[in-house]
C-alpha cells in the first residue's frame, strides 16, 4: 500500500506489520456454542411446533423472513426439553422473568467458560498471567455478576481486575475490545481476558400479532459465547499475535436512541429494531470510518480490509452501497451471519475469527483494517487495526 504517507510504520511483503512494542495485540481466540442446532430451513416448523401456533399468515411471513435474512445455521440453549419442563416460556402473557433468567445465567456461565478454556488453550500460558477480564453480556441480571462466576470457574487470581459491560446490545464486543485495548495498553505486562457470552432465552416467545418484532428476533438471533486474550508489551515466544489494535472510537447518533430499543417485563425481554436503522447507519458511517481513516492518512475504503459485525444483511447491504466496497470486502461478515446468525455482541469475534484464517493464508493483501459494530444509541464503534505477520 504505497502512497499512503505511512512512513516507517509499514511491513514489508504483503504488506502486514511486525509488532510494536505499545499497541495492544489479540493474541488467541475462543468460542462456545450451545448443543442445538437450529438449521434455518427447518426453523419454521420447530419453531411454529414449539410454540403451539398453526396460524398459516403468521407461517408465511415467518418463511420470508427467514429466506431474508441469509442465515443457514444458529445455535440455540432453548430446546424441547427446556420448554417440557418450563411450558410457561410458551404461554402468552404469564410471568416468566424468573425462569427465563435462571436459564440464562446458568448457560451465559457454561458458554463462556469454554470459549475461554478455548482461549486460554490457544494462547498456551497459564491462566494464572491473566492479569484483566472484562465481561460482555445482554442477557443476564444478577449480584455478584458472571464476572465473579466467570473468574472463579476458571481459577483466575483473586486479584484479577474485572470489568463487566452490560446490555450493550450488538456494539458490545466491539466495546468490549475498546476496553481491553485501553487496559492493556496502560498496565505495562498485563494480559486481558475477553468474555462475551448471550443467548436469546430473555426474549423467547410464542408468535403474536401485537408484537410483530418478535418473529424477526426468532429468524435472525443465535446463541454462543466468544473470548480474546489481549495484550501490549512484552510479547513472548510461545504467543501469536495476528491483529495490533490502534486507533479507536465511539460515538451516538443524538435522537435515534428508539431505533434499537429493548426493555425487560415479568414476560421476558421486549426487544425492537427499527426499520430505519441500516438508513441511520447509513447517514453517519462515511464520516465516522473517514475519522478513523485519518489516523494513517488512508483515503480509499477499499484500501481496508474489513471485519464488522453482521447486524442483518440489510445492514452489510448498505455499507457495500455506501462506501462502494468491492464484493469480497464485507465476505468474511456475511459468513458469520450465514453460520452463527446474529449473536449480538459475540458475532464480531466470530468475524474476527475468520479474519484471522484469512490474514494467515496470506488471502488479505492490505495493512490497515477497521473492525466496526453498531448498538443501542445508536451508538458506533470502532477500531483501526493492522494486521501482523
Amino acid at each position: 500500500m504505497s502512497g499512503l504517507g505511512l512512513g516507517n510504520i509499514a511491513g514489508e511483503g504483503n504488506g502486514r506489520s511486525h509488532c510494536s512494542g505499545g499497541k495492544a495485540k489479540l493474541l488467541a481466540l475462543g468460542k462456545a456454542l450451545p448443543k442445538n442446532v437450529l438449521h434455518q430451513d427447518k426453523f419454521v416448523d420447530t419453531y411454529l411446533h414449539g410454540t403451539s401456533c398453526n396460524d398459516p399468515t403468521t407461517r408465511a411471513k415467518l418463511e420470508r423472513l427467514c429466506r431474508s435474512t441469509t442465515v443457514r445455521t444458529r445455535y440455540t440453549v432453548m430446546s424441547k426439553e427446556l420448554l417440557d419442563e418450563h411450558p410457561e416460556l410458551k404461554t402468552e402473557g404469564t410471568p416468566t422473568l424468573t425462569p427465563r433468567l435462571d436459564i440464562c445465567n446458568a448457560a451465559v456461565l457454561e458458554l463462556g467458560a469454554s470459549a475461554a478454556r478455548a482461549a486460554l488453550g490457544e494462547w498456551g500460558r497459564p491462566v494464572a498471567d491473566i492479569t484483566h477480564l472484562v465481561y460482555i453480556s445482554s442477557t443476564e441480571i444478577r449480584l455478584p455478576g458472571g464476572d465473579l462466576f466467570l473468574a472463579t470457574r476458571l481459577g483466575l487470581p483473586p486479584n484479577t481486575v474485572r470489568t463487566s459491560l452490560l446490555l450493550l446490545g450488538c456494539s458490545g464486543g466491539a466495546a468490549g475490545l475498546r476496553t481491553a485495548k485501553d487496559i492493556a495498553e496502560n498496565n505495562p505486562g498485563s494480559r486481558v481476558l475477553v468474555i462475551a457470552a448471550e443467548t436469546t432465552v430473555l426474549g423467547f416467545r410464542p408468535p403474536s400479532h401485537d408484537r410483530p418484532y418478535d418473529l424477526v428476533s426468532a429468524a435472525l438471533f443465535g446463541d454462543g459465547a466468544s473470548a480474546a486474550i489481549i495484550g501490549a508489551s512484552s510479547i513472548r515466544a510461545e504467543e501469536d499475535p495476528f491483529l495490533e489494535l490502534e486507533f479507536s472510537r465511539q460515538e451516538f447518533l443524538p435522537g435515534t436512541d428508539k431505533v434499537i430499543h429493548g426493555k425487560i417485563a415479568e414476560e421476558g425481554s421486549d426487544f425492537k429494531l427499527g426499520r430505519d436503522l441500516p438508513e441511520k447507519i447509513e447517514s453517519r458511517i462515511e464520516g465516522f470510518c473517514g475519522t478513523l481513516m485519518d489516523k494513517v492518512g488512508i483515503k480509499e475504503f477499499n484500501d481496508l480490509f474489513w471485519a464488522v459485525h453482521p447486524g442483518g444483511p440489510a445492514i452489510l447491504n448498505r455499507l457495500e452501497v455506501c462506501l462502494e466496497l468491492e464484493p469480497d470486502k464485507l465476505k468474511i461478515s456475511r459468513k458469520a451471519l450465514v453460520n452463527y446468525g446474529n449473536v449480538s455482541s459475540n458475532t464480531v469475534f466470530y468475524v474476527l475469527e475468520y479474519l484471522r484464517d484469512e490474514l494467515k493464508k496470506g488471502a488479505i493483501r492490505e495493512e490497515w483494517g477497521l473492525i466496526l459494530a453498531f448498538g443501542p444509541g445508536i451508538t458506533f464503534e470502532g477500531m483501526l487495526v493492522r494486521g501482523i505477520n
